[in-house]
């Protein structure tokens, strides 16, 4: 069997750009849809090039054992020496802010303060540590799970007690320093094979649902075609800052390919990273204007490691 690029996610709707973008090119691919499964671990996996696409967020589309089973599979994979891009490092990274904070700073990269809590009780004595205003948000996220803006410990602690509190799918909640935006807007970094490929600017004015794919499912406020003062999502032309090299840094020790890249700065102009999305979406409407594409960059990614595959075989 000729070996080919195989594809791990959780979501239709997130992959169709990917593949049409690898019919384009003439890339074989085969599609591994992991909400669940079983492997036999006498088997040995085929040739091939195998792109993880999983998501933090599965549990949300009735996929709640999705990345243990992708874990599983990739672990699999990687004992057998197949070629992994967002390799189970990579997805331990994705499904855990805790890990991603720790690793994060091991590159000199600056995150917000963040309490990491387990039960009521704990979540809110931890409140008791910020004297500004601060937001909580799930260990194990994505779509802007348990985001809540709080100005003092007192309010935390009446949502923690009440029916509305939403727990975490690990049971870690986290408490965060709520960096502030002179124009209300984040930065968020694309990375394509491990190197940078753009920066786009996201208006969080309306909240804090950030996923570009994500933007027309929420309501006319969040769509980029909606008439705004500007558009939810820009491109930035020219993007440049000391924090990239430090980011290519810490994706090449993590063994994390493509990735999307959050940070913040606030009136001082001091950068603040706070997430890592290993499953990144591109925006269409930001991309057509840039006359850029992440998908294409992506599938040519996946094109030459396939191709150096080839070379070795």
């Amino acid at each position: 069997m000729s070996a080919k690029v195989y594809i791990i996610h959780e979501n239709d709707e997130w992959t169709k750009p990917l593949k049409h973008e690898l019919e384009t090119l003439n890339v074989p691919y085969e599609d591994w849809f992991l909400s669940e499964g079983s492997i036999d671990l006498s088997d040995v996996p085929p040739e091939g090039i195998y792109y993880n696409r999983m998501s933090a967020s599965s549990h949300t589309r009735g996929h709640r054992y999705a990345p243990e089973y992708t874990a599983a599979v990739l672990s699999w994979l990687e004992s057998h020496g197949r070629r992994v891009l967002n390799d189970s490092r990579a997805l331990a990274l994705e499904v855990s802010k805790v890990a991603q904070y720790n690793a994060l700073r091991q590159h000199g990269i600056v995150t917000p303060k963040t309490i990491a809590a387990v039960g009521k009780d704990h979540l809110s004595k931890a409140a008791d540590s910020f004297s500004e205003p601060f937001i909580t948000k799930h260990n194990r996220a994505g779509k802007g799970l348990g985001v809540q803006l709080f100005q003092q410990p007192e309010s935390l602690k009446s949502y923690v007690a009440s029916e509305a509190f939403e727990q975490s799918i690990d049971g870690i909640t986290l408490l965060q320093q709520y960096i502030q935006s002179p124009d209300s807007s984040i930065t968020r970094c694309e990375f394509v094979g491990g190197k940078f490929l753009y920066a786009v600017r996201v208006d969080t004015s309306d909240g804090f649902e950030l996923c570009p794919a994500d933007a027309c499912q929420v309501g006319d406020s969040f769509c980029p075609t909606t008439e705004q003062p500007r558009p939810k999502f820009e491109i930035i032309e020219d993007f440049d800052h000391p924090v990239l090299a430090n980011y290519e840094a810490f994706l090449k020790a993590n063994g994390i390919a493509f990735a999307g890249i959050e940070c913040i700065q606030n009136e001082r102009g001091d950068l603040f990273t706070y997430d890592v999305n290993t499953n990144t979406n591109y925006n269409a409407d930001a991309e057509q204007k840039a006359g850029i594409s992440g998908m294409k960059a992506i599938a040519e990614t996946l094109e030459r490691e396939l191709s150096e595959l080839h070379s070795l075989t």
